[in-house]
């Protein structure tokens, strides 16, 4: 960039770049420029500002199928529980001959916040995913990759072994590890308690198990991916440990071993089907969106963009995130409460989704590339709601301080979105 054009983009504001490099959409076929600029990226990242809004789902949904159709991506993580999105996979992927309608596999989502999968949004999206797999011969997976389901891992590794291997050494850690955390009551706020007496901790089983179904994993291959299912079960297991563990040290640390277990079960699941698999991540986008453009980055934490694009190439990664600046959403008034349609108010003012607005109130999305990198590479709030949410609040905690330009490499903005659609 020249001198006199690098001055201009200082001089130019935010709105006025808005105007200038916004295009509007209605139909997938708009977004096509953003398709073409992910280019021949391997992990295509797409967020959510919010876990409970039905135009994040359904936008998403309609660029996974595009991604599947034209570019060959043949893999899916979100950020949910495995054995649960399992349930999805084998559907999907008709590994049971039990005939299921995707209302029903969905149920298989029991952990609070449990409108986060199980919605109708995400029922039409496997639906569409079965029929795909059947006709198609480019086969698609359906993974989780959270960190939260310690005693479902733990339950499903015992179950998987005594079938397989029943009297293989894995059994009996497993057995072991099941005992060791079961005396807590499945409560994890018990075991991060206790385990600060690092005696009573259970990092050791847990890592012995994953040791040794990892050594021994010909013994479990089959075309059920089983080998997988219990590798992966077995690194939640010990990377869950962690994590609970943590709680009680720092949010921070906990964050970061979250996030870390995430990156591992998405490279996991890519080594399995091949390096050259491509893979498409739907998460919040405090994970996907690189934490080095948030004030994330002051308190030394990280993410799964940031991470992802630390460990490979910068054309391999493509994040895009998302956004609205008013209408409804599904979400909780605080932790593990029913959860309620809320309203979701105007966007603060001088916000990123305030700016979005103000230019123009209709869908529109941004590419940030070299010609407009500069002009975007401003810190501004940028909004994130969690499954907890209190609209009168929001001004309050509700805005992440984003140099939006790093922080993605592209924006969908719907200007008016609406609430998810709960089983």
């Amino acid at each position: 960039m020249n001198s006199k054009k690098g001055l201009d983009s200082v001089k130019m504001s935010l709105e006025e770049a808005v105007k200038m490099h916004a295009q509007p959409f209605n139909s997938i076929e708009d977004l096509t420029p953003l398709l073409e600029a992910a280019g021949d990226a391997k992990f295509v990242l797409l967020g959510e500002a919010t876990h409970g809004t039905s135009e994040f789902y359904t936008w998403r949904a309609a660029l996974t199928k595009k991604l599947i159709l034209e570019k060959g991506f043949s893999l899916i993580a979100v950020e949910g529980d495995w054995p649960a999105a399992q349930q999805v996979h084998r559907y999907i992927k008709s590994f049971s001959k039990e005939e299921q309608q995707p209302r029903e596999v969905l149920q298989a989502f029991k952990r609070w916040p449990t409108w986060m999968w199980a919605n109708e949004e995400i029922a039409d999206f496997i639906y569409w995913l079965k029929m795909h797999n059947d006709t198609d011969r480019q086969s698609v997976g359906f993974y989780g990759i959270d960190v939260y389901s310690l005693w479902e891992s733990m339950e499903e590794i015992v179950h998987r072994l005594t079938d397989i291997d029943p009297s293989g050494e894995a059994i009996n850690l497993a057995k072991q590890v099941l005992a060791c955390f079961e005396s807590f009551n499945r409560i994890p706020e018990n075991y991060a308690a206790a385990a600060v007496d690092f005696s009573k901790s259970c990092e050791k089983a847990a890592s012995q198990l994953l040791a040794s179904i990892r050594s021994n994993e010909k013994l479990y291959r089959d075309s059920y991916e089983s080998d997988l299912d219990l590798k992966t079960n077995a690194l939640v297991v010990k990377n869950a440990e962690n994590y609970y563990r943590a709680l009680v040290q720092s949010n921070e640390i906990s964050w970061n071993i979250r996030d870390e277990h995430m990156v591992e079960v998405i490279n996991e699941v890519r080594d399995y089907h091949g390096r050259e698999a491509k893979i498409i991540v739907w998460e919040h986008n405090t994970h996907i969106g690189a934490a080095s453009a948030t004030d994330m980055k002051n308190e030394g934490m990280t993410n799964v963009g940031q991470i992802l694009r630390e460990q490979n190439r910068v054309e391999d990664v493509y994040a895009i995130g998302f956004g609205t600046h008013s209408g409804t959403v599904i979400a909780a008034p605080s932790w593990e409460e029913p959860h309620e349609k809320m309203m979701v108010p105007p966007a603060t003012p001088n916000t990123w989704e305030d700016l979005l607005h103000r230019t123009g109130a209709f869908n529109k999305f941004l590419l940030f590339d070299s010609q407009n990198f500069t002009l975007f590479d401003r810190w501004v709030g940028h909004r994130a709601i969690g499954v907890v949410y209190d609209p009168e609040l929001e001004a309050y905690g509700n805005y992440v301080p984003s140099k939006i330009s790093q922080r993605y490499d592209a924006f969908i903005f719907i200007d008016r979105s609406h609430a998810l659609s709960p089983l």
